[in-house]
């Protein structure tokens, strides 16, 4: 059965000695509590050997941000999929919004980069959704609909159930709109299914699905309850050991 996840996207923000004060929180808290869902972070890459470190025994996953679709060579900046591998990292996030806005990825993109990591044996969690404009014009299931096909559905089956996708309507993050908890379970209920069309329903059935859009220690119970909601991408809450403790704790009964 697919798994439940929460994943914490540190984005652009610790100090290194910040970075490492958090981690040891989280570690102390993994320690002294007993979580229904696995636990991912996503810190800056200068930090990930340090997370590995800290979390030498599997506590948490450790996750890169970004990674490059070239497996190497003049490509200044970017961190490729054996450099990953190298430093022991679980995964990476692919296509987060703000890659798109911000560095013009596209779904082609995203394919290849998904496609590299599975192919060294690392986990890719995909990012879609839609913009504000595409959700009030009624197109957000055509806009996940072009996305997942053209990002994912190169992959074999075997392939597919070892990615995990993060729904995040792009009008939610960080503006402090939140999808109720019946949008984001309509639109997982529709990403599963086309998966579903694809592969068939036990495929489908085995892949999870994250929502990423301002999820809050008062909200994760709610939205994390419903029947194809997951797990969550975290932002913001994520920085603070207070809230993502919380959030992490919406899996508990």
């Amino acid at each position: 059965m697919r798994k439940n996840i929460v994943a914490g996207n540190w984005k652009m923000n610790k100090t290194y000695a910040e970075a490492q004060e958090l981690m040891a929180q989280l570690l102390e808290y993994k320690k002294n509590n007993t979580t229904n869902c696995e636990v991912y972070i996503a810190p800056p890459a200068l930090y990930l050997t340090a997370a590995k470190e800290v979390f030498k025994n599997g506590e948490v996953g450790v996750f890169a941000q970004d990674v490059s679709e070239y497996p190497s060579g003049a490509y200044t900046g970017e961190i490729s999929v054996d450099m990953l591998a190298s430093v022991d990292a679980d995964g990476s996030l692919v296509s987060h919004s703000e890659r798109r806005t911000f560095h013009g990825e596209t779904d082609s993109h995203a394919n290849r980069k998904v496609k590299a990591l599975l192919d060294k044996g690392l986990i890719p969690i995909y990012c879609n959704g839609e913009k504000l404009e595409e959700r009030k014009a009624g197109r957000h299931f055509e806009v996940v609909k072009n996305q997942t096909e053209t990002a994912l559905f190169t992959l074999s089956a075997e392939e597919i159930k070892k990615v995990v996708i993060a729904y995040e309507p792009v009008w939610a993050i960080g503006t402090g709109e939140t999808a109720t908890a019946e949008q984001a379970q309509e639109v997982h209920a529709y990403i599963r299914s086309l998966i579903a069309d694809k592969y068939g329903k036990e495929v489908a059935d085995e892949v999870s699905i994250l929502y990423g859009g301002s999820v809050k220690p008062d909200n994760a119970k709610e939205i994390f309850s419903q029947p194809d909601v997951d797990g969550g991408l975290i932002g913001g809450a994520a920085l603070k050991i207070e809230d993502f403790s919380k959030i992490i704790e919406g899996f508990n009964s």
